[in-house]
């Protein structure tokens, strides 16, 4: 009898201790936001940003802002169509993008900046958050949309990361549409070279450069130039897709953050999807849009205030500029940036796209 007692005390044990073992719901605690956050649920969505940098109303004629406003209508409107139509997140992220990689107003596609040598080299990444499944390319010449040469190689391909020859190697096994190096020149933006390369021969040490970075805003945006879309679809599922010409005026095989999964891009359905812009090398070095990410997984803090800490607090104290786009799977946008402005904006209605440029605009988020 003694036993018989002993065997059911045993098992009333583990039938109340497992259920209230702090590890019983781990996965569960993981794969939730805090209640707040479910509640707040406000359907599919998409943001989109196209660089960020010393951007003024001084510095933009009011035909510009107008051209500036309409172009990022216009990639909204078109990644909410294939939202609107029950397409997937990925493929509304790339619908984005690529009307921003085909206007030469943005660092991207046909807008590229110019190399040191010359050359418009161009980077793209997507993810999606489902699987956190990725494909990132870097230094592509040829391939008119980077940032379906990056979808290619995540789909496609064993890989995640592909550059130069080979990626575009790669791009024509796909049957993507290669261009002649030419399509992708834009007078305006050679004349940056010829500027930047001018201003660099005056200025012969580092401390030289840095004080007309502080100086210039001209020549301090040289460094930044990105475009990039971030989505919820209707099935719950998140992804981010970014695409940059780089560095204006860059050397030595240089690559910024954008391809790099994790810094410049990056999409996880238990936490946010990112899409970066600024200089790429303190992206890098902050591993920004995953730190956002880490931050809502293990801080449990809200997109907003993840966001808020990377870009406005750990960026700020290592002197780098910039901003994120980023979107969790409960439609909640946040789009932070410590410059002076950011082309930015977002949709959720049809016929409802929001853009703004400026750093006082009321975002209404």
């Amino acid at each position: 009898m003694e036993g018989r007692y002993l065997f059911w005390i045993i098992g009333l044990f583990l039938v109340f201790g497992q259920g209230c073992s702090p590890k019983s719901n781990e996965k569960e605690i993981l794969e939730k936001e805090p209640l707040s956050q479910q509640d707040s649920l406000k359907g599919f969505a998409l943001a989109i940003h196209g660089g960020a940098g010393t951007i003024k109303r001084e510095n933009l004629k009011p035909e510009q802002e107008k051209e500036y406003r309409q172009k990022l209508e216009e990639a909204l409107n078109a990644g909410f169509e294939v939202l609107e139509n029950g397409g997937e997140a990925t493929l509304a992220v790339i619908a984005a993008v690529q009307v921003m990689e085909d206007s030469p107003l943005f660092n991207a596609g046909r807008g590229a900046v110019f190399t040191h040598d010359g050359r418009n080299e161009m980077d793209a990444a997507i993810m999606d958050g489902r699987d956190r499944n990725a494909g990132a390319v870097a230094e592509l010449t040829i391939v008119k949309s980077p940032i379906q040469g990056a979808y290619q190689v995540m789909i496609n391909s064993p890989h995640v990361f592909m550059v130069g020859r080979g990626a575009e190697q790669f791009a024509r096994e796909q049957n993507l549409e290669i261009v002649d190096p030419g399509y992708f020149r834009d007078e305006k933006r050679y004349q940056q070279l010829m500027k930047i390369r001018e201003t660099e021969k005056q200025q012969l040490d580092h401390s030289s450069i840095r004080q007309l970075e502080l100086e210039d805003p001209y020549f301090n945006d040289r460094k930044y130039g990105t475009v990039g879309a971030v989505a919820l679809d209707q099935h719950g599922n998140i992804a981010a897709a970014t695409s940059t010409g780089g560095m204006t005026n860059k050397r030595y095989g240089r690559v910024g953050d954008v391809p790099v999964i994790g810094a410049g891009t990056y999409a996880d359905n238990a936490t946010c999807a990112v899409s970066a812009t600024g200089h790429g090398e303190f992206f890098i070095r902050n591993v920004v849009a995953h730190e956002i990410a880490s931050i809502m997984r293990y801080g449990n803090k809200s997109l907003s205030e993840a966001a808020d800490e990377v870009v406005m607090e750990q960026l700020v104290e290592m002197d780098g500029s910039g901003g994120v786009i980023s979107i969790d799977r409960f439609g909640n946008i946040a789009m932070p940036f410590n410059s002076a402005g950011m082309y930015r904006g977002y949709i959720r209605q049809k016929g409802e796209a929001k853009t703004f440029i400026y750093g006082d605009e009321e975002e209404g988020l």
